[in-house]
């Protein structure tokens, strides 16, 4: 029975199943086994210093950011200028076009001006004639007030005539009644009755003609005097230069001149130009819109805050901005300079109308207009309408 003795003994078949080659395995030092321990409690150390870490780091940013209000609903805006002719006429020149860098009072556009130029002509005209007028209302003052003084000689005159014509008149009614009382004595022949009687007549009509010479006089004198009067109400208290109608000429010739001027459309204000819809040979009509100039380096930002976010914003707050354009390297500074008047849904077009029954809240927004900081803008320019995200510093109290 050659396999009893490994039926009876296990242990004896597993040390022959075992290369005679291979050592026993080593026993575990303690500082082998000790080593797994410490490098876990490292690891531990290490993971809790990055926790602490993080919710120091997490806790000083909430400290740091807790007044900040953040929106990406923000738009940048500019209070443009719109270029109107005051004068309308054909275009002769257009010197700029769209994108163009203008600075103001530089010229834009020029219009026709020959029918401008004839209006002057006129004006200019009849001012002159009115000044030449005006300065002989003055000339004519003096010559009525020595007309005035020439009907009281007149006058005078006729008096004297009139006192000798009485006197006359007297002398040959009294001699006409003499005689005619010696007439029936027969002391007087009917010849010299005849020649009295004659006398009497001639000098009652000399009288007549002397009344009628005196009264002559005195209305001329009044003619004289009204006439004088109206030539004094045209020039009384002003002098020729200030008279109305030296003034009312004279703002018709400014007006003429003002067109005239008008017919060169300049820059109001520096910026770049948009909307330009201007073409030579265009007929242009005063109010028209020739084109939009936009103050590039006067833009400001419209951020639309929720109405839950500013609670506590206020006027002079600063902020942090940002756009899509130069991405988040390039900060702009500015501050709060103004906030809106109302939603913007509350002046849509069609406003929103709540007083149904199926209504439902909507968040509304209130725009927030922030200056920002001329040199930034010279630095990085801005155009409207681009996207920027706008972040107030409203802990400050």
């Amino acid at each position: 029975m050659p396999n009893s003795t490994t039926s009876r003994n296990p242990q004896v078949k597993l040390l022959e199943s075992t290369p005679a080659t291979e050592p026993p395995a080593a026993a575990t030092t303690p500082a082998e086994s000790a080593r797994p321990a410490a490098r876990r409690k490292r690891l531990f150390l290490i993971l809790g210093a990055v926790l602490l870490a993080g919710v120091l780091g997490t806790s000083l940013w909430f400290w740091i950011t807790a007044g900040e209000i953040t929106t990406d609903n923000a738009y940048v805006d500019a209070d443009v200028a719109q270029v109107t002719p005051l004068y309308g006429g054909p275009v002769a020149a257009a010197y700029v076009s769209n994108t163009d860098i203008v600075k103001k009072g530089q010229l834009l556009v020029v219009l026709d001006g020959a029918d401008a130029k004839i209006a002057l002509a006129e004006a200019q005209a009849q001012l002159g004639q009115v000044q030449r007028k005006v300065q002989g209302y003055f000339a004519n003052d003096a010559a009525l007030g020595s007309q005035v003084i020439s009907r009281d000689a007149d006058i005078a005159h006729a008096a004297a005539q009139l006192s000798s014509a009485a006197a006359d008149y007297q002398r040959a009614r009294v001699d006409l009644t003499r005689r005619q009382a010696l007439s029936a004595s027969g002391a007087v022949s009917e010849d010299e009755i005849t020649r009295a009687q004659n006398a009497f007549s001639a000098a009652q009509a000399a009288l007549a003609g002397a009344q009628a010479a005196h009264a002559q006089a005195v209305a001329q004198k009044t003619t004289a005097i009204g006439q004088r009067s109206v030539n004094s109400a045209l020039i009384e208290g002003t002098s020729a230069d200030a008279n109305p109608e030296v003034q009312a000429a004279r703002a018709k010739f400014e007006q003429a001149e003002l067109n005239v001027a008008r017919t060169r459309i300049t820059a109001p204000i520096d910026g770049v130009i948009v909307k330009n819809a201007v073409q030579v040979g265009q007929q242009v009509q005063p109010g028209q819109t020739l084109m939009t100039i936009v103050p590039i380096e006067a833009v400001y930002v419209n951020a639309n805050y929720k109405e839950a976010q500013l609670r506590n914003v206020r006027i002079g707050e600063p902020a942090v901005l940002t756009s899509d354009l130069y991405g988040g390297t390039v900060k702009y500074h500015g501050k709060v300079v103004g906030i809106g008047g109302g939603t913007g849904a509350a002046f849509a077009l069609i406003p929103a109308q709540n007083a149904t029954g199926n209504w439902i809240k909507v968040v509304q927004r209130l725009p927030v207009r922030i200056a920002l900081d001329p040199a930034e803008l010279r630095a990085h320019p801005l155009r409207v309408g681009l996207s920027m995200t706008a972040v107030i510093d409203a802990s400050r109290r």
